[in-house]
């Protein structure tokens, strides 16, 4: 069987730059000198703790602030998905979960969207050399298409770690149905046994050769993801006698819907047993060294590029998929969409002379504007003078790169389960549940959303106008052939499907 022109272009994800393909060809030198270079990193699980987002007062993070001076830093940047898989892949194509039906750790996003064009796939598509280390894709999904080069194989992409000698759990006591991998402890091992550090060595050599054309590096840092396992030294900046809690509010739940009360002790009530078990603070102590060894792990990359051939030609990004709870509404991990669980890091440091962007992005200066992780596709493609790729659900945010206090009216809108939904605007935080119940909060007053104004019919105007971002009709849950083990239990999929789980939901894993 053969295929048109046209049927071509659209299968392998060209399309976009069918109007190119009458112009002269660049040779692959003089696409290396007009186009820049990329450098993407992604930090697991890092949350807005970090000291340029101001989440944790004893952050240590000199890495992540000093890229933050180089660059614009996104501080109300919010992720599709509080979920890892479903916010990668929400990022990496461009495309929100409303409208592909990947919502889920629990399905393999190639089989659910086989032809979509990922981001380092299309700059491949576009003449990049494209490589990668870590986790960039959700685990061991890497997307073999997309890569010319990915460390350490596409077969085992995750890099494997020291453990700590003995039984594990180490420290936290397991429960029915616990995460096997939620535990924390001090390593004594140097960071170069890491993975991390493994991958950030490997990407070191791409950045120290020459390339005959321009790179997309993709780096994926896999701390402070669990189990919160980091050399000594990093727990040694955090006493655990001077480690602080997070901020809570006694009976937090009181004002909260049964399905957000459900979705709260998900996997059985993370926060009743760390509480029993006496690891609080030891959770935060391991989560902040984790952090910490993050970090300095940015950083040896970060020095790596200042220190290469390609320092002032290569843009870059470093994102986080999703946030974090710590106890806040009694509530561990991520899965749910209060707003430290859908807030994400995301900087852009862009070089002077990059496409368009003479003067270089806003070094250094802040952008408090909401925007949307499904923004990164367009606007990377944008500063690379690569053509538009149609389909994308996010805008370019090179106008706020530009001028960070732009006017810029959109809301993010993150996705849980079909039909449950985050509005986030600058003042107002709206949340849709699947049974239909609500909750709002009115950020300017109450930041910490320990109060749900969803019933105040003060506010009844307020929540109708956000409510009304929600999209109509989202796609259903796509099927994959993923194995559901007995403690998988994906979000419910529909209303019914909920009232019929009501009460039992939050012991699924």
């Amino acid at each position: 069987m053969s295929l048109s022109r046209r049927e071509f272009l659209r299968t392998t994800g060209v399309g976009a730059l069918a109007c190119t393909l009458g112009r002269p060809r660049r040779t692959a030198a003089q696409a290396a000198q007009s186009r820049p270079n990329v450098l993407f990193i992604a930090v697991d699980d890092l949350n807005h703790w970090i000291e340029p987002l101001g989440g944790h007062p004893q952050a240590h993070t000199p890495n992540l602030t000093r890229l933050a001076s180089q660059s614009v830093n996104f501080r109300h940047a919010y992720c599709a998905s509080p979920s890892c898989l479903p916010a990668r892949t929400a990022l990496l194509t461009g495309e929100a979960p409303y409208n592909t039906g990947v919502y889920t750790n629990y399905q393999y996003w190639r089989e659910a969207l086989p032809d979509v064009v990922t981001l380092p796939q299309y700059f491949k598509a576009n003449g990049y050399y494209v490589a990668g280390a870590g986790k960039i894709f959700h685990n061991n999904q890497p997307d073999p298409r997309a890569w010319d080069a990915y460390f350490p194989s596409l077969e085992h992409p995750m890099p494997g770690d020291p453990r700590p000698p003995g039984k594990r759990p180490v420290n936290m006591t397991s429960f029915p149905n616990m995460y096997t991998a939620f535990d924390w402890a001090p390593l004594d091992v140097a960071d170069e046994e890491m993975g991390d550090s493994k991958s950030v060595a490997w990407i070191t050599e791409q950045l120290e050769r020459e390339h005959d054309k321009p790179f997309f590096l993709g780096c994926g840092i896999y701390k402070p993801h669990l189990p919160w396992y980091v050399p000594r030294k990093y727990y040694d900046l955090f006493p655990l006698e001077e480690v602080q809690l997070p901020d809570v509010l006694p009976d937090d739940l009181a004002d909260i819907p049964d399905r957000g009360r459900d979705i709260a002790h998900r996997g059985g009530n993370y926060h009743e047993h760390v509480v029993e078990a006496g690891q609080w603070k030891n959770a935060v102590q391991g989560y902040l060294a984790s952090m910490a060894f993050s970090d300095a792990t940015v950083g040896r990359l970060l020095d790596a590029l200042d220190n290469s051939p390609h320092a002032d030609n290569t843009i870059v990004v470093l994102w986080s998929d999703h946030g974090w709870q710590f106890g806040e509404k009694e509530h561990w991990r991520k899965f749910a969409l209060w707003d430290n669980l859908v807030h994400v890091a995301l900087m852009v440091r862009v070089p002077k002379g990059v496409s368009g962007l003479s003067d270089g992005s806003a070094d250094g200066v802040p952008c408090d504007r909401v925007i949307s992780m499904l923004d990164v596709y367009p606007t990377l493609t944008e500063l690379c003078g690569l053509p538009p790729r149609p389909g994308l659900d996010g805008r370019s945010l090179v106008p706020l790169l530009e001028d960070p206090d732009r006017p810029w009216d959109h809301p993010a809108i993150s996705t849980y389960a079909p039909h449950e939904f985050s509005i986030r605007t600058a003042d107002w935080h709206y949340i849709h549940y699947i049974d239909d119940t609500e909750e709002l909060y009115d950020l300017r007053a109450d930041p910490k959303e320990w109060t749900n104004l969803a019933s105040d019919p003060d506010h009844a105007e307020t929540k109708e106008r956000l409510a009304a971002h929600m999209p109509r009709n989202p796609a259903p849950l796509k099927k994959t052939s993923y194995k559901l083990s007995p403690w998988h239990l994906p979000p419910p999929t529909s209303k019914e499907e909920y009232e019929k789980l009501k009460g039992k939901w939050g012991a699924g894993g």
